[in-house]
Parts: structure tokens; C-alpha cells; sequence
């Protein structure tokens, strides 16, 4: 099911903001009625603490501006007060809240119920081939589940940044709250087309959410969660109008998403133009992390490009662009041995802190963001391709190594650098990995369409065949547990020293020549994991999993490689493992009503993060992650929905999960900078320093 692209929010039309706009002054707005001329006037913007440009307003930077037209709006600002407190009394009094709104929870609750007793007949996907499968049915399911989370989240805790299913409550993580639940899950429910639930989050939006809060927040975070979150709403109601259709300004989530981002812009007021791990939302000042001597995660500085760069084609300033594209140049400059980065960089010198390199926490989404930026843009800065392209070679050359019995492909850590030890443990957010090299192999072809470029060669054969082992690698997480559900890190056992990638493949583009392709698929060095009975394969004793790390947090990367790995590969297995990972989720996450102690009349109300996967009956941590419906539900969703719904050709996902468009360059939008010349150099690896952990 797709729809015809509509999208207004990237016409080439300057005017655009301008004519969409009623005439005269519009409370709260950003005074894009203003003269096209001014949108462009960048030589000073953010200069002098990031003076505003002349088009926007900021309604809550009040104490900043002064004259005739601030009062004028602190008078409309009054009358906004009034509304706002007439509004909240009514939802208070229950006229207007979300009980009234949503009438089939309970009932979908039961249903869940039902189906999970059901699960116990339904046989285990064992590697064997299944026809007819109803796939539009099980995306139903996925739907049910979340309308199920959301509605008990509504229920319990509206408008609070965090839930707890059990306790059946929530709280802010400041005060006057993040939108972060709501911004973060808007778009899933956009996707789902329900409608009425989009339609009681945007009211939410638009009458309580504000930015003006005197506390500091993550830079990182704030960015992929609550402006992706905004803009991809924005993206996806201009572009998809028949999906939950409401009413309102359409410009509602693009004025929250400017203000937002004017705020967080402070955090990139360092020297280097690395920004700042936090930032106070009120005084747009960027603040130093208070651990790791003031140095930020270099995932976390390099992983707002894709929000940044969009807003700025949506509004014509350009400066957010050049802000965030600084910092691309400011790591590139360093000249990192084979594109690989430690995980920490400090915001004042744009130096890197420690040799600590992973694919991990603090490193993965670097890497994630380098050909999401090149896809992004059409295609038209070749600048990140060149360095994904050398990023992923240095991770084949000293980062790839092979289990003792299996010979299953491990993503593992070097912690003290390219010529330090390597450590075989994988963080479930490596899992984002094989679905992302797979995306960076055909740009999100189907594999058979890719093929036929002239450009295919061998190199790009061997990286399909590196994600679909790694891909096999995340899903023996699941596999390996009672639960069927992974924990947040799994070590692994090799040989000692281990087999690396050009041991295991000696005739591989890392150690050979690159060739034209033979156009046919690589055959799959690891031994089977199937049949699951088999116990003569043997293979779940190369994995470890330690104590402290059996948790379960709800985390999509699995998920999200499925859906890349089944929509280029056009394979329907990894359908199947996403359907096993799926019903492990319902069965043994969901949290059941305990009001009602009727066996025949439970009911599922909301799904909770693990505390242990290999206990059965699990223990609960009463904690719903919002990537749980912003993410890991979505790509389910996905996974279950036809390949060309918001297809990978056409989109951009960006670190949350938040689909945002491919579009073209031009005007100011341009790649602001080029790579310096490097010499690549040689890394021994004696053996002596090739003990395993």
C-alpha cells in the first residue's frame, strides 16, 4: 500500500511558506509572512549569541525582544494564557480526555490476550520454507500492540515523559515535561492511520508543548526524539494526506520543531563547533558533559545532521546546515586511521579523547549517519559515501572476527585502539549494523535491480553477504534465550588468537584487488542454526551472556536490520525471524490487568522492559521505553507491510526511526567542504596482541 507523493514542504517555490500562511500577525507563529527577501539573510545569523533572522519569531524568547510588535504579542501571549487554561480544565474535568476519545482498548487488550494463549499451538519458525502466510493480518497485530501501549499510556499517564505500565504512572524528566513519548510515537501512529489518536496528540502539541524550560537536556536525544520526531510528523502529513487525516495548521509541527532547534543551535556554540553533550533549553547554552572531562560521544555530535539538514531545507536557512555540517569537517580533519573513531571528542578542540573504538554505545550511529547523509541528499555528496566506504573497510580489516564452533561473524570492540586487543562483544545497538551496510550496498534497491548497475562489483557482493551473516548473528541473540528475546550485550567465544575476516576470506576486496562482480551470491560461511533441535550443531555455546547483561530494554536494531535486510534482499526468512521476535515480545514484555482476576476475561494493557531474558515467568523492570512505539513497534510494522510503504528509495530514516525525504541540493544547501588528502597507513597486528576477553 503506498500513496502518491504530495509534498509541499520540499517544493522548489520559495514563496511557499509565505503563500500558505494567512495574512496579518498569527499568535505563536514565526512571521513567515515577511518579505522573501529576508529569508535568506544569513551573514549574521547566530552571530552575536545567534541573533535570530528577521523572519522568525520566537514566542518563547520573549526576553529577548522589545518594541512595539513584543508587546503587541505579549498582549496576544495573554490571550493564549486564557485559552490554554480554559483548555486544561477541560481536559481536566474529563470532558476532553482521552477515555472519552478512545473506546476500544480494553477490547484490544483482550483480543492480545486471547491470541497470545493461542501462541502455544502455533508452531516455532525452524528455518523451514512457509507459504501463505497473511502478512497484512500480522502487521494487524503489530497495530493492536501498539494501539494497546499508546492507549494505556493515555490512560494512565498523558503528557508525562516516562510510563510505567505496572504502577500504571509517569513522570517528566523536567519540569513542565519533553513531549517525549508523544512527539516520539506521533509518526507510528501516522503510519497506522489512526487518526483519532493523532488527532488528540497534535491538540496535545499544540496547546501544551512548549520548549521554555530552565533545565538542561540532551542534545542528542532532544534532537533525534523531539525534532525528528516533529519533522517526520510534519514530512509524513504533507506527503501522506489519506494516512489519519486531522484537522488544524499545517504548520503546527514545523513552528514547534524551529523553536526547538533555535534552542539546541547553542549547543554548537563551542570553539571546534562540536556541540556540546547538553544544552539549557531556556538560555540556549550549550553545557559540557559533567563526566568524561567535559568530552562529548562521538556518536552523539555526529548524529544530528540529518534533523538539522532537513529543517533547513524546509525553512531556507542555511545556517543550520553549515552548523551541523561543521562538525563532519571538524572529525574528518582528524584523519582517523581506516575511518574508524574513538567514542569520546571534546567540543573545545575537536580532538578525540582515549583510542576506545566500537560500534557500540558512543560510536554507532557515527557510521550510521555517513551513508544516511549521501542517500539523504540524492546522492549528491559523495564526500560522506567516501567515507562510509573507508569506515566500513577499516571495519572489516580489525573489527570482524568468527566464532569458535559456528563461525558466526562477530562486530567486536578494540579498547584500547587498532593495535590494541579485541574484545568479542557486541551491544544489541551494533544489530543496526548489517541492515544499514545493506542500505550502503544498492541505496535501497532490491538487490536483483541493484545487480544489474554497471557500477556492482565484487566489493559490493561481499558486503550483502557481511549483513546477511551479521543479521544471523543478532537473531542467534534471540534464538540463544528462554525468552526468544536478546539481551543488551552478548560476548562471544572464538579461537585464541581469533580468525578474522581475512583469514576466514583471504580472497576478499580487504586483502585482493577489487573485481567486477560474478553477479551471483556468495556462499554463507557459517554452519546452520537450524533445525533447533538439532543439538549437534552446537553453536549456542559460542555465545556468553553475562549477568549484569541480561536485561531486555525493548531496543529495535534487530528489527530495523530485518526490515533493511528484507526489502533489499526481497527474502522472506528474515520476515519470519521478525514475526518469532515479535510474539516473544507479546508473550512475555506485555503486562496483563491484575484488577480483573477472571482467567477468561484478562487483558493486556501496556508491554515493559525485562530485567532478565533467561527467567521464565520473566522479570519485569515496569519501564516502557518510548522507542518502543517510536521504533521497535514501527519497524515491525514495516517489516509486515509491502516493501514500497514508505520505501527505503524514497526516505531516509533517521537514528529514531523517524522517516524523513530524500531531496536534491541547491541554493545555499550545498557540501561546504572537502576531505583532505590522507595516506592510508599499515596496522600490524602482532599475535601477542590478539588475546580475547
Amino acid at each position: 500500500m503506498s500513496f502518491p507523493p504530495n509534498n509541499p514542504s520540499l517544493s522548489p517555490d520559495p514563496n511557499y511558506w509565505h503563500a500558505s500562511r494567512s495574512p496579518g500577525p498569527k499568535l505563536g507563529g514565526y512571521g513567515l509572512s515577511q518579505p522573501a527577501g529576508l529569508s535568506n539573510n544569513l551573514n549574521t545569523v547566530f552571530s552575536d549569541r545567534r541573533t535570530l533572522p528577521m523572519y522568525k519569531d520566537k514566542p518563547y524568547f520573549a526576553p529577548r525582544r522589545t518594541g512595539p510588535k513584543a508587546r503587541q504579542r505579549k498582549v496576544l501571549y495573554s490571550g493564549l494564557c486564557l485559552f490554554f487554561l480554559v483548555s486544561l480544565w477541560y481536559y481536566m474535568s474529563g470532558w476532553g480526555s482521552p477515555e472519552t476519545k478512545i473506546s476500544d482498548t480494553g477490547k484490544k487488550g483482550e483480543e492480545l490476550w486471547a491470541w497470545v494463549q493461542s501462541l502455544e499451538k502455533e508452531p516455532v519458525y525452524n528455518g523451514n520454507k512457509i507459504k501463505d502466510v497473511d502478512w497484512a493480518a500480522r502487521r494487524e497485530k503489530v497495530r493492536d500492540a501498539f494501539i494497546v501501549s499508546w492507549d494505556g499510556y493515555a490512560k494512565n499517564a498523558w503528557g508525562t515523559d516516562q510510563y510505567r505500565p505496572v504502577a500504571k504512572d509517569g513522570k517528566n524528566m523536567i519540569e513542565g515535561g519533553m513531549g517525549w513519548i508523544i512527539v516520539d510515537a506521533l509518526d507510528t501512529m501516522i503510519m497506522m492511520n489512526l487518526t483519532s489518536r493523532v488527532q488528540h496528540a497534535r491538540s496535545w502539541i499544540n496547546h501544551s508543548l512548549q520548549y521554555n524550560q530552565d533545565h538542561d537536556v540532551s542534545t542528542f536525544e532532544t534532537t533525534i526524539r523531539m525534532l525528528g520526531g516533529l519533522l517526520s510528523a510534519h514530512y509524513l502529513s504533507t506527503t501522506y494526506p489519506n494516512l489519519a487525516p486531522v484537522s488544524g495548521d499545517e504548520d503546527l509541527y514545523i513552528e514547534k520543531a524551529t523553536d526547538l532547534a533555535e534552542r539546541l543551535s547553542g549547543a554548537f556554540d563551542s570553539r571546534s563547533g562540536v556541540p556540546y553533550a547538553s544544552v539549557n533549553l531556556k538560555s540556549s547554552e550549550g553545557i559540557p558533559a559533567h563526566s568524561d572531562e567535559g568530552a562529548s560521544s562521538t556518536a552523539e555530535a555526529t548524529t544530528v545532521q540529518l534533523e538539522f539538514k532537513y529543517l533547513a531545507k524546509l525553512t531556507g536557512e542555511a545556517e543550520y546546515w553549515r552548523m551541523v555540517e561543521k562538525v563532519m569537517e571538524v572529525v574528518d580533519e582528524s584523519k582517523m586511521e581506516d575511518g574508524l573513531l574513538p567514542i569520546y571528542i571534546y567540543p573545545d578542540t575537536g580532538k578525540f579523547r582515549g583510542e576506545n573504538i566500537r560500534l557500540g554505545s558512543r560510536g554507532d550511529s557515527y557510521y550510521e549517519y555517513l551513508i544516511k547523509q549521501y542517500l539523504q541528499t540524492s546522492e549528491q555528496e559523495p564526500v560522506y559515501k567516501d567515507m562510509w566506504d573507508e569506515a566500513l573497510m577499516g571495519m572489516r580489516k580489525h573489527l570482524i572476527a568468527y566464532t569458535k564452533r559456528a563461525q558466526l561473524t562477530v562486530l567486536g570492540e578494540r579498547p584500547e585502539g587498532l593495535r590494541g586487543r579485541f574484545v568479542p562483544k557486541m551491544d544489541h545497538l551494533v544489530c543496526f549494523l548489517p541492515g544499514t551496510i545493506a542500505l550502503g550496498a544498492t541505496g535501497g534497491l532490491p538487490l536483483s535491480q541493484a545487480k544489474k548497475s554497471p557500477n556492482w562489483s565484487q566489493r559490493q557482493d561481499e558486503e550483502i553477504l557481511l549483513a546477511k551473516e551479521l543479521t544471523k548473528t543478532c537473531w542467534a541473540t534471540y534464538l540463544v534465550t528462554k525468552t526468544g528475546l536478546a539481551p543488551e550485550i552478548t560476548y562471544f567465544k572464538l579461537d585464541n588468537p581469533p580468525v578474522m575476516m581475512k583469514d576466514m576470506y583471504p580472497e576478499s576486496t580487504i586483502t585482493t584487488e577489487n573485481r567486477k562482480s560474478q553477479q551471483e551470491d556468495l556462499p554463507l560461511k557459517s554452519k546452520p542454526l537450524y533445525p533447533l533441535d538439532d543439538e549437534s550443531l552446537n553453536w549456542e555455546n559460542d555465545l556468553d551472556i553475562h549477568m549484569q547483561d541480561r536485561h531486555n530494554l525493548q531496543r529495535p536494531e534487530t528489527v530495523e536490520s530485518l526490515l533493511y535486510m528484507y526489502r533489499i534482499t526481497e527474502d522472506e526468512t528474515y520476515r519470519h525471524w521478525g514475526w518469532e521476535i515479535f510474539k516473544s515480545f507479546v508473550k512475555h514484555t506485555a503486562v496483563v490487568d491484575d484488577d480483573n482476576h477472571h482467567s477468561d476475561s484478562k487483558s493486556i494493557i501496556g508491554f515493559t522492559s525485562l530485567n532478565n531474558v533467561n527467567a521464565i515467568p520473566p522479570v519485569r523492570r515496569d519501564n516502557m521505553e518510548s522507542f518502543w512505539m517510536a521504533e521497535t513497534l514501527k519497524y515491525f510494522y514495516l517489516l509486515f507491510s509491502d516493501r514500497d510503504f514508505i520505501s527505503l528509495e524514497d526516505n531516509v530514516f533517521n537514528t529514531e526511526a523517524h522517516p524523513l525525504p530524500r531531496f536534491q541540493l541547491g541554493g545555499d544547501l550545498t557540501t561546504g567542504w572537502k576531505r583532505k588528502s590522507r595516506e592510508a597507513e599499515p596496522v600490524p597486528e602482532p599475535a601477542s596482541q590478539q588475546k580475547t576477553q
